[in-house]
């Protein structure tokens, strides 16, 4: 049995971040690969009518199955002197359905007087009175005891009047809040012990990272006996940012014992840092703990050779159990492992030591050199392998294709693509115009194929977003594309995405729709 669940908040506090704003799809799409990855709580977002985006989230996530996760909507507390059944706040959580709802309330006085401008007994009531609302009508209530550590070092004695309060109204688990992010470990270890044998309710814990110790804060509160850890992947939210779960969750399990997600799981989490980032179009922090790309890297002689003859000479994990790989810079042999283990999903009879594995390894090596990213694009790595295996060739041979732009006498500027593909003994050559040259692209594609291969009738491009990889060399710099697809007729089935990497943005382009196109042309 778990004793300490994980509550990711990526989507709703995450989205605070400057620099991200996910879109509709990428909130579905963050939210599949967290419910695959283990994840205990998604929360979506605040529904309500100023934010149509969330409410259409939560109405798509009611009809999408849920391996793992449960969804949770977030919201406040009733207004000052409204009644809960009437407050239009809870009214909206409600219509949410979801089985878990979040709400947060003031612990701070200065907040209750200044900034709600109510008495300190309105607010206790207020919160008492919309938790029991809310647990008539919902699976479970999580409390979020906003700014309470500071709210405990003005006014211990009301701070903890809130936390009674959304007791007595029967919330499932009260979550202490670092929000402005300013306190240190043993601040909320020795807090946290006090207030968690007080309630004698579950608790949890809500850091942010302003002091750069929301994951040690985290970590404290758990030592202190809180069993839920809230945060975002790669640390994502406002100002500095929240408690990373992506630090947090393998410290928890392979530092002190806590099983929050299975062991194949966890071999997942650099991947899923790498989708997150990638969906957010935000570039990954090669850095970070545990996911990074240089978390495992060993560039010194005597760290290398250290490592050859014993690897926990200087490593502090073994860099497979997250997903990761050691990278040894002077010689840049790297991820084999990880290649292997996919190799053998592929084909289970192949040998390790043929001459086909070396290949496939030699080829992901050269293109991860050039900026792809596997871990983000499944499918072109599948489409690379089963290719040097020799257990696919492409149904269509592509011929050539041509972009024109133009820009006519009444300023309108009209994008038009020709491409020009063989499939069997048939040439085929059509064009189709776009709302730029990439839409253009792929208008004339589908066009061309959807006559030959019924089974592309209904793919869509549901994402697509442009990376540049060197930013140095200024409009000559590589990028890399993402592009994710979706089957219309297929919603159980999940969405896919591939790459292209080039100096080029129109090739790049063209490289990661071709993928797309064949990865469902091999899925039959």
């Amino acid at each position: 049995m778990k004793t300490v669940k994980i509550y990711d908040t990526t989507l709703r506090d995450g989205n605070q971040a400057k620099g991200l704003s996910f879109s509709l799809e990428d909130k579905l799409a963050v939210s599949r690969k967290l419910d695959e990855f283990g994840v205990d709580y998604i929360e979506g977002g605040w529904p309500n009518p100023t934010s149509p985006l969330d409410v259409e989230y939560f109405q798509r996530a009611a009809r999408m199955e849920w391996k793992h996760a449960r969804i949770a909507a977030f919201g406040s507390t009733c207004r000052p002197k409204a009644n809960p059944r009437e407050d239009l706040i809870l009214k909206h959580l409600v219509e949410a359905k979801t089985p878990v709802i979040t709400i947060f309330g003031k612990s701070w006085d200065l907040h209750v007087t200044e900034v709600l401008r109510t008495t300190l007994e309105e607010n206790l009531r207020m919160i008492r009175d919309s938790v029991a609302y809310l647990k008539d009508n919902c699976q479970e209530v999580v409390y979020d005891a906003e700014h309470f550590f500071d709210g405990y070092a003005a006014n211990p004695e009301y701070a903890l009047k809130s936390l009674e309060a959304a007791r007595d109204g029967g919330a499932d688990v009260i979550v202490l809040c670092d929000t402005n992010g300013g306190m240190l470990p043993w601040n909320v270890e020795e807090v946290a012990k006090l207030i968690q044998a007080h309630l004698k309710r579950p608790i949890g814990i809500h850091a942010h990272n302003d002091t750069g110790t929301g994951v040690a804060n985290s970590l404290a509160a758990v030592r202190a006996g809180a069993v839920q850890v809230q945060g975002t992947i790669n640390g994502y939210g406002e100002r500095c940012g929240n408690a990373n779960l992506t630090v947090i969750i393998p410290a928890l399990q392979l530092k002190m014992g806590h099983q929050v997600v299975t062991e194949s799981q966890l071999k997942n989490l650099r991947a899923l840092s790498l989708s997150v980032s990638e969906i957010a179009n935000l570039s990954d922090d090669i850095r970070q703990p545990f996911v990074g790309e240089a978390a495992f890297a060993h560039k010194g002689g005597a760290h290398i050779d250290g490592v050859m003859k014993i690897a926990r000479s200087f490593e502090h994990i073994d860099p497979s159990l997250v997903g990761n790989a050691r990278d040894f810079i002077v010689s840049n042999q790297s991820g084999s492992s990880l290649v292997w283990d996919k190799l053998k999903a592929i084909q289970p009879d192949l040998d390790r030591r043929s001459p086909e594995v070396a290949a496939v390894l030699a080829d992901v090596k050269q293109k991860e050199d050039e900026g792809y990213h596997f871990e983000i694009a499944d499918a072109s790595f599948q489409l690379l392998a089963r290719r040097k295996l020799d257990l696919w060739k492409d149904r269509f041979e592509f011929l050539g294709f041509r972009s024109i732009e133009e820009r006519r006498e009444n300023g309108e500027v009209t994008s038009e693509f020709t491409i020009k593909l063989k499939v069997g003994d048939e040439v085929e050559h059509t064009a189709a115009e776009g709302n730029g040259p990439v839409d253009a692209m792929n208008a004339a594609t589908w066009k061309a194929l959807r006559r030959f291969f019924p089974s592309l009738q209904h793919i869509e491009v549901i994402d697509y977003k442009v990376r540049v990889l060197d930013n140095n060399k200024g409009t000559g710099a590589k990028v890399r594309v993402w592009i994710r697809f979706h089957d219309k007729s297929l919603p159980e089935q999940e969405p896919w995405g591939t790459l292209g990497v080039s100096t080029n943005i129109i090739e790049a382009s063209w490289l990661a729709l071709l993928d797309g196109i064949n990865y469902k042309l091999l899925q039959g």
